[in-house]
């Protein structure tokens, strides 16, 4: 499987309508450009964090990491938006993504455009800038309980995702929304507690 998500490579899909209230809330799932996947996004301990839920051809490997350990993993469940951290004053987040397609990491921002896009831009040392807009095909979601407990909050079950695709607020749900067949049974749930993400952020 290949995924494209940095300079001009960057992925996009299907529409779904939320409150404009929701417009700056990059949370939740979003379909690529290329309709190869999904990536689910979240805040863990303070930060943005993106990780690949569904693939549409499954069994794809990250084939092209440089760490030679790292070729074999699936390409299902790893990061690809990587401590994203809120700029003051502004709905957009900056960190690094990473980008499957050729195993390197770059320089990225995440902005949301309305209730229903995010735009993706990534830089290789600041030149060679591109980007794509992503669509949303499932709605924000709270924060992770793990990451309420280190802040000292009760343990909540507000963050847990459904095993099964969540639905919008529309007559379509996002089954229908990601693909004509609707996405297999989630097998990632909250990406926080995936270990590249959870050794990172706690």
């Amino acid at each position: 499987m290949r995924l494209t998500i940095c300079s001009g490579l960057l992925i996009a899909g299907s529409f779904l309508c939320l409150s404009p209230a929701l417009a700056a809330d990059p949370t939740g799932d979003w379909r690529v450009t290329n309709g190869l996947a999904n990536i689910r996004v979240a805040q863990c301990s303070g930060s943005m964090w993106g990780a690949i839920v569904w693939e549409k051809t499954p069994g794809g490997l990250d084939e092209f990491n440089p760490d030679a350990s790292k070729k074999t993993r699936p390409t299902l469940g790893i990061a690809v938006l990587i401590d994203m951290k809120k700029k003051p004053g502004a709905d957009e987040w900056e960190g690094q993504v990473y980008n499957a397609e050729d195993g390197r990491t770059y320089s990225s921002t995440i902005t949301p455009k309305g209730a229903d896009q995010l735009e993706i831009r990534g830089c290789v040392l600041g030149i060679l800038c591109g980007g794509e807009t992503w669509t949303r095909v499932g709605p924000p979601i709270s924060s992770s309980p793990p990451n309420n407990m280190t802040k000292g909050t009760p343990k909540t079950t507000a963050g847990t995702l459904p095993k099964t695709a969540p639905k919008p607020a529309s007559s379509t749900t996002a089954a229908k929304t990601a693909s004509p067949k609707g996405p297999p049974a989630d097998a990632i749930g909250d990406i926080c507690l995936l270990p590249d993400i959870a050794g990172f952020a706690h």
